[in-house]
C-alpha cells in the first residue's frame, strides 16, 4: 500500500466527508484501522474507494468494530465508519420486509418496527451496538437461531459499493425474488473484503406475545445434553442453550452446568410447552415469564466473547457437539439445537500455548466433520495462528478468484479472511 501522511490523508478525506468527520480510532476501532472516515451518502463513498483504489490505500468498513478489532494483525490504513448511514429506507409491514441503511443497528431498527409488533428476529451480542452492516458481514447471530435462522436466512437483498466505487445491486424487495447474482450469501461472513455493504432488506418476523425461559442446572455435561435432545425433539423451542461452569455465574448459580430453553406464543401455548418441559425435565429447575424471563435471556444473549484473549466458533453436526466440546477442554456456550457453540479461554496465553489450544479446538471440530473459525485473539498471538479453516484446493482457488473480480485492487480489508484473502 502507499506510503501516505496522515495529515495529507486527512485532508483529502474531509474533502470527500467534510470537515469534522475524519478522525483518530477510539475504543475497538484502535485494533482496526488507523483513521476513521465518516460519510453521510453512498456517494460519498464510491469517491472514497476510487481515491483509496488509485493510491492503493486499504480500507475496511466498520460498524463498532468489534469483530474487526478480534482477528485483524494489523489495522488498515482507513476505516469507514458507517455511522451516518442508519436510515430506514422502506417498511412494508403487510409484506413483512425492511429495507435501512448498513449503519443501523439491530437494536435501533427493531425500535424502529415495535410499533408494527415486528421485529429482525437475529439477536448478536448487544444489538445496540451492532449495524446491520456487520451483522452480515461478521455473520453475527445469537440464541434465537434455533428458531428464526440467522442473517442468512433472513436476507433478501443487498446494495454495495464495490470496484471502482460502483454500486451494485443483488436481490429485491419481496421475498420472491429470484434475479440476479445471489449477492447476498457471498456478502454474507465476507468481512467486508468484497465490497462496503451500504443497505440491506431483510424479511421480518412478528414479535411472539408472550416469552418464557427454563433453567434447569445439571452436574454433567452429558445429562445436559441428554435433557437438550429430549426437548429439541419434543418442543418448538425459541432458544436451547447450554452454558459451561465460567458462565454459569452469570445468572447466579453454583451448578456447573445450566441448560436454558426458550419458548414463545400465546397464552396456550406458553402453558403448553411449559407443562411439557416440567414434566420431561422431572420438575426441574425454574421457568421464568415476563421482565425475568426478558433480563435473563439478555444475559445468555450479551456474552462477549470478544472480551476473551482467545475465542472461537465451532458448528458441527448437533448429534456431535456434546462429544466435540468434551475434547475440546474449554467453556463454551452452546446453541446445543444447532450444533454451533462458542469456545474460550479466559487466561493469557503464550504463542506456542495458543498454537496448542486452537489446533485441539480444530481437530475436535474436524473429527465431526465441522469447522471452526476464530472469533478473537490477544494483538501478542494473533501472528502464530490461523482464524479460518482451510479450505480444499478447488475452494480456495474459487474465493481467490472472486476475490480477484470484486476487489483486483486489493484494497477491502486485506488480509482478513480465508487463506490470507
Amino acid at each position: 500500500m502507499a506510503a501516505i501522511t496522515s495529515s495529507n490523508l486527512a485532508n483529502r478525506l474531509e474533502s470527500i466527508v467534510g470537515t469534522g468527520h475524519v478522525r483518530a480510532p477510539i475504543n475497538s476501532e484502535v485494533r482496526a484501522a488507523n483513521m476513521i472516515a465518516e460519510p453521510a451518502a453512498v456517494e460519498e463513498i464510491c469517491e472514497l474507494v476510487r481515491m483509496c483504489e488509485t493510491d492503493r490505500i486499504a480500507l475496511a468498513p466498520v460498524g463498532a468494530a468489534r469483530s474487526l478489532s478480534g482477528i485483524r494483525r494489523s489495522p488498515v490504513a482507513l476505516g469507514i465508519s458507517m455511522t451516518r448511514l442508519t436510515r430506514i429506507v422502506a417498511r412494508e409491514p403487510h409484506d413483512m420486509t425492511v429495507v435501512a441503511e448498513s449503519g443501523i443497528t439491530v437494536g435501533a431498527l427493531n425500535d424502529a418496527m415495535a410499533s408494527a409488533r415486528q421485529r429482525l428476529p437475529v439477536d448478536p451480542c448487544n444489538p445496540a451496538m451492532t449495524t446491520l452492516g456487520s451483522l452480515v458481514c461478521a455473520a453475527h447471530s445469537g440464541p434465537l437461531r434455533l428458531a428464526e435462522g440467522t442473517s442468512r436466512d433472513l436476507l433478501i437483498g443487498v446494495r454495495l459499493v464495490g470496484h471502482g466505487g460502483n454500486v451494485v445491486h443483488g436481490g429485491g424487495r419481496v421475498v420472491k425474488n429470484v434475479a440476479g447474482y445471489d449477492l447476498m450469501k457471498l456478502m454474507g461472513g465476507s468481512f467486508g473484503t468484497l465490497g462496503i455493504v451500504t443497505e440491506a432488506t431483510f424479511k421480518v418476523r412478528p414479535i411472539p406475545p408472550e416469552y418464557c425461559l427454563a433453567i434447569v442446572p445439571f452436574a454433567l455435561a452429558t445429562d445436559a445434553f441428554a435433557a437438550v435432545y429430549i426437548l429439541n425433539d419434543a418442543l418448538p423451542l425459541s432458544n436451547l442453550e447450554i452454558l459451561s461452569p465460567a458462565l454459569t455465574t452469570r445468572f447466579n448459580s453454583t451448578s456447573p452446568f445450566l441448560l436454558l430453553a426458550g419458548f414463545s406464543g400465546g397464552p396456550l401455548e406458553i402453558g403448553y410447552q411449559a407443562e411439557r418441559i416440567r414434566d420431561l425435565l422431572i420438575a426441574r429447575g425454574e421457568i421464568f415469564d415476563g421482565a425475568a424471563a426478558s433480563k435473563s435471556y439478555e444475559l445468555l444473549r450479551d456474552i462477549d466473547f470478544y472480551s476473551y484473549p482467545l475465542s472461537a466458533q465451532i458448528a458441527v453436526p448437533p448429534v456431535h457437539l456434546a462429544r466435540v466440546l468434551e475434547a475440546c477442554g474449554a467453556d463454551f456456550r452452546a446453541h446445543a439445537g444447532t450444533g454451533v457453540a462458542q469456545v474460550f479461554s479466559a487466561d493469557e496465553q503464550s504463542s506456542e500455548a495458543a498454537v496448542k489450544t486452537v489446533m485441539r479446538w480444530r481437530e475436535a471440530a474436524h473429527s465431526a466433520r465441522g469447522n471452526l473459525r476464530l472469533l478473537a485473539a490477544a494483538p501478542a498471538i494473533r501472528d502464530s495462528l490461523e482464524f479460518f479453516d482451510m479450505p480444499n484446493d478447488g475452494a480456495l482457488t474459487l474465493m481467490r478468484r472472486l476475490k480477484a473480480a470484486f476487489d483486483p485492487a486489493g484494497i477491502f480489508n486485506p488480509g482478513c479472511f480465508v487463506g490470507g484473502i
